[in-house]
Order: structure tokens, then sequence, then C-alpha cells
């Protein structure tokens, strides 16, 4: 996973009760592999420690082939079934922002002139292990710009990595026209940044130019060094740190609601710990590059170059934003949970 070049910092995730219950995603995992005819199952259904889990791509050009069964293939009754077990594991929030996320990719689409390569179906569905109220399982969905994973064990809920994005940000034209996304997270951001003294904000600034895509762990780096960088949280005044962590809350809260709260416990327990770098200016329109990292979470938020929207310009713009948030030292896919339940209850 995630580490530092100090190594791997152990002992930062347990095996424990949240009060949390996951029973209605479960509920909700096994109505949709009930709608699925067998086929569809063995297309669905991997095993808890499948290297299906790092096999997803932000992507949609050839480099691998996507698992699981895409909404394209389901009946109407199937789908109703997948949106539901979204809606049970997500927010309000997540969830709408997943649906705005494939909108996206029809206005590609349409831009495209039909490329079957994009369409706001082309998400695809897994189930890794077994629903269960005690074993370890989960849920994966993969798509271009939404990669949502999703680990369970008991009431325990691990939701990293998770990968969203969009281009166009800003639909001008067609079917979702006025569809908009990621505004909060640009804007606070920014805002947050600007707020900072001009002292905090240079300790923060890894460069004043940005001109390259500058994310870290998208798409098959799950296991990158990097270290802290930028301005440590520790320095703050109380009051930025309420707002850092607030702008923390925007991706976390993608989550349904208790374990949102879960997790961002879990941040604010290792406040101290946690870093804020920039890349870019603060200027009203301009593009820029943030992270958030600590030990038990990473974010990062980039406006990234032009791709599937024509544009005359060359560098990064705010009509495409990619977003990343990872669990780092050893638990993204709940993997360090995985590992220690395995060698409590499973001698083999």
């Amino acid at each position: 996973g995630i580490t530092t070049s100090s190594g791997l910092e152990k002992d930062l995730f347990s095996i424990k009760s949240t009060g949390v219950s996951t029973q209605v995603i479960q509920s909700a995992a096994e109505t949709f592999l009930n709608s699925l005819h067998e086929g569809q199952k063995k297309k669905t259904l991997f095993d808890i420690q499948s290297e299906e889990w790092r096999k997803w791509s932000n992507v949609d050009n050839g480099i691998y082939k996507r698992q699981g069964i895409s909404l394209k293939e389901m009946s109407d009754i199937q789908k109703e079934a997948a949106f539901s077990l979204l809606q049970t594991a997500l927010s309000a929030k997540g969830l709408q922002l997943s649906k705005d996320i494939m909108k996206t990719d029809q206005r590609l689409k349409e831009i495209k002139n039909g490329n079957p390569d994009f369409d706001e179906e082309l998400y695809f569905l897994s189930i890794l292990g077994t629903p269960s109220e005690n074993e370890p399982w989960g849920w994966q969905l993969d798509g271009h710009h939404l990669v949502i994973n999703y680990f369970i064990l008991g009431d325990q809920v691990v939701m990293t990595p998770t990968f969203m994005g969009a281009e166009p940000v800003v639909t001008k034209a067609g079917k979702y026209k006025g569809n908009t996304l990621f505004q909060d997270e640009q804007n606070i951001g920014l805002a947050f940044m600007k707020g900072l003294p001009l002292a905090f904000q240079k300790q923060a600034t890894i460069s004043e130019e940005k001109i390259t895509n500058n994310n870290l762990t998208e798409a098959f780096r799950d296991n990158q060094i990097i270290d802290y960088t930028g301005l440590s949280v520790s320095k703050m005044y109380s009051t930025q740190q309420e707002d850092l962590l607030a702008l923390v809350a925007m991706y976390i809260n993608n989550m349904r609601e208790g374990h949102a709260k879960i997790k961002m416990e879990e941040v604010r327990t290792h406040l101290d710990n946690t870093w804020f770098a920039w890349v870019g200016g603060t200027s009203e329109d301009g593009v820029f590059y943030y992270r958030i990292h600590s030990p038990v979470v990473m974010i990062e938020f980039d406006h990234q170059s032009p791709v599937g929207v024509p544009s005359d310009i060359k560098g990064p713009s705010r009509n495409h934003i990619h977003t990343v948030v990872r669990t780092p030292n050893g638990n993204d896919y709940g993997k360090d949970l995985l590992r220690q339940h395995l060698e409590a209850h499973h001698d083999h």
C-alpha cells in the first residue's frame, strides 16, 4: 500500500465493532445477486482475496478488460437492485455524485459521435467474497472516472481506493446539459489555501507552476512511496484545522453517514501528523493540485489536461478533474483488516 520512505506504519487499524450495522448493505447485495442468472453470477463473483480488487482503471482504452457485469448488460430489475446496493452503501451525496459522473460519460459519447467506448451504463459491478454478517466481503464499481472499492468486515467498512473524476466538469449541451461536478471540492479547497497566512501558503506549496497532471495514486499505483510534504497541520490554528477537516469530510462523506463519522474520527486522531500540499497558483480561475496526507488517509484533487473534450488549452484545465481517496499503510481494499481476520480465524 501507500507508505512513506520510513516504511509501513503498523498497528493503525484493528478489528473492532463500530456499532454501525452493515446489514442493509448485505441484504442489498444478496438481492442483487439473486436477480442475476447463473452466467451473470459467474462473471460477477470473485474470491475475497482475488486480484480483481486491484484491476480497476480510470481509463477506457484497452489497457485491460473490465471484470464484473456492466449496467448495460442488466435488465431493469437488475439495474434497480444494483443502484439499491449503491444507495445503501453510499450517502445521498455519494450516490448522486456517482450518477452525475456516469452522465459525463454519456456527454463524451455524444462529443465522440456515439463512440461505444463511452456510455453512462459502462460501469461494472463485482462482488468479492460472499455477503456475510461475520466473514469479509465487498463490492467494486469500475468504470471511466468512477471506481469504488468497498470492503466490509462485520460492521467495519473501508471505502478505498475511491477514484472520482469528470470531463467535462460542466456539461454545456446534450442530454445532461447543466450537469456540474466537483465545484465544492475545487472552490472550498482554493478558499482554504487562500485563507492561510502567506507563510503557511509558502510552506504548503510544492510548486507555484501547474503544468502537468500531478495525481500520484491513480490506477495501478497501489504501492507508492510518498513522503509527507508541504504544511504540517500541527502548525495550523485550531480554526484552520477545523476548516481542513471540513475539506476532508467532503470526500469521506460520500460514504453512508455512520461509517463516514467513524472515518472522520480516525482522521481527527491523526491530525497532528497530517500534511497539506499544494501545486499551482491561487487565482480565482487558476488550476491547481492539492493533497491531504496522514497515516490513515490520502486525498488528492487535480486539475488535468484535456483528453476527451476538444480544447485549445495545452495544460491542465478546470474542465477535467481527478480525485483519489486512499487508505495508506496497508488498508486499501481493507487488506490489513483482512490479514488480521485470516490470521485469527483461518489456519490455512
